[in-house]
């Protein structure tokens, strides 16, 4: 078994090496200037079309409303990695991983938007009258019968991925953080997530998708209050944490208290590294539920999608980031989820750590939900429409194996296979690039007309 961890570590090394951070920044890059930086110049544009997706009379073809594919979006990519990841980036790159993830986010909103347009435009419908799009299904129909391969490789690598990071993973986190405040055992609260995670299921991707509607959007606005409440309340820190953001993210920074100290590659690596993890700006994973809405048009969605990356990252991520520097519990040598806890409990005693352990419970659940669609979506395409019902009742039983098992390998296949699922993501963009800036200049064009 230690080879095969050896070996997967090297393997994990590569692919999220300075390769792969530079194709994902890279590609992010070149997108946004292609699409002369209409993300951040249609931002507003992109709220107001997600608020007429509430409305349930949308034009054209889908099986979920334009509001709830974000949602459904949302709750896959608003997890542990908001939480857990934040806190870990922080601690293995200094503060200046935060900025790094902020720029990540930003050209990634591009890369999000470009994902949801060529989902959307390529899409299928499968045997039971479902909407299904994705990577794996614009390769196929984009790019031809040349790069099914590489379909193929995405569909795999996001199939296995779920399993770890968009299950087991977060089965586990919940585990742990209610075990440690409650004393719950671990495989009690497999077994409720499982039963939870199985009635949900049962009503496939659309009551999955008013699921997430409804309890993304409580929770997430919940996390932010809380956490806003914490960085008003100690405002005159608020500048002197982001001069330290910014200076760390581009001169290195010393070892101090329980902080071993970082260099700028380690503020730009794990800030990227753990970006990514959260926000999936590029692994090709939120075109699968955006792929389901209802629209008669790609852009729109496009404009919709994008928006995942800004609330994801910008906004929840950065109130776990402040309040960890604030708090000044960054050099404690504390990690993950208990960093984060920490740092919300030494401002808001009694009531910190809670807050922190619902929000990964519910933010954990909700990603075990959202990556049931997106693996679902990876074994139909490759199995057919009959593999549906055994990847439900696999990704049921994984939930309480996942919450009691140690997972230090899983975390490490996990995070490898994010890797190869974004390599055949960012291929497809790069080339299918010049679709996504003809259909926006057409789109744009004919709303100012």
């Amino acid at each position: 078994m230690t080879w095969l961890t050896d070996l997967i570590s090297q393997l994990n090394n590569i692919v999220w090496g300075p390769v792969m951070l530079v194709l994902i920044l890279g590609t992010g890059i070149f997108l946004m200037l292609g699409l002369k930086l209409m993300p951040l110049l249609k931002l507003g544009y992109g709220f107001s079309m997600l608020w007429r997706g509430r409305d349930k009379q949308q034009r054209g073809e889908g099986d979920i409303l334009p509001f709830n594919a974000l949602m459904t979006s949302l709750s896959a990519t608003i997890g542990t990695g908001n939480i857990a990841g934040v806190a870990t980036a922080i601690f293995l790159g200094g503060p200046g991983a935060l900025f790094w993830m902020w720029m990540t986010a930003l050209v990634g909103m591009a890369t999000k938007y470009a994902e949801a347009v060529l989902a959307v435009h390529f899409r299928e419908t499968d045997e039971k009258g479902n909407k299904v799009g994705g990577p794996m299904y614009y390769i196929k129909n984009g790019l031809g019968p040349r790069f099914i391969w590489l379909g193929t490789a995405f569909a795999i690598f996001g199939a296995l991925a779920g399993f770890g990071i968009g299950n087991t993973i977060q089965a586990n986190s919940v585990a742990d953080v209610l075990h440690s405040k409650f004393a719950i055992p671990h495989l009690a609260t497999g077994l409720v997530i499982a039963i939870l995670v199985g009635l949900v299921l049962i009503g496939g991707i659309k009551r999955i998708a008013q699921v997430a509607g409804k309890l993304v959007p409580f929770m997430a606005i919940s996390y932010v209050v809380a956490g806003g409440f914490i960085l008003i309340s100690n405002a005159n820190m608020l500048p002197a944490a982001f001069a330290l953001i910014f200076k760390s993210a581009f001169t290195p920074v010393a070892a101090t208290a329980g902080f071993a100290g970082a260099a700028v590659w380690a503020a730009i690596r794990f800030g990227v590294a753990r970006g990514i993890f959260s926000n999936e700006a590029g692994l090709g994973s939120a075109p699968i539920a955006h792929a389901a809405a209802t629209t008669d048009s790609s852009v729109r969605q496009g404009t919709i999608a994008m928006l995942g990356t800004f609330i994801d990252t910008i906004v929840v991520c950065s109130i776990t980031g402040l309040v960890i520097i604030v708090s000044g519990v960054w050099t404690s040598g504390e990690t993950g989820a208990t960093l984060s806890s920490l740092a919300f409990e030494s401002v808001l005693p009694g009531w910190g750590a809670y807050i922190v352990t619902l929000g990964l419970s519910v933010f954990a659940f909700t990603t075990i939900l959202g990556w049931s669609v997106y693996g679902e979506r990876c074994v139909e395409y490759l199995f057919g429409v009959r593999s549906i019902i055994p990847f439900r009742v696999c990704w049921v039983i994984a939930v309480p194996i996942g919450a009691s098992a140690q997972l230090s390998f899983i975390w490490l296949v996990a995070d490898t296979l994010n890797a190869l699922m974004a390599l055949p993501n960012l291929v497809a963009l790069l080339l299918l690039s010049p679709v996504v800036f003809k259909l926006t200049k057409s789109y744009f064009q004919d709303e100012r007309t």
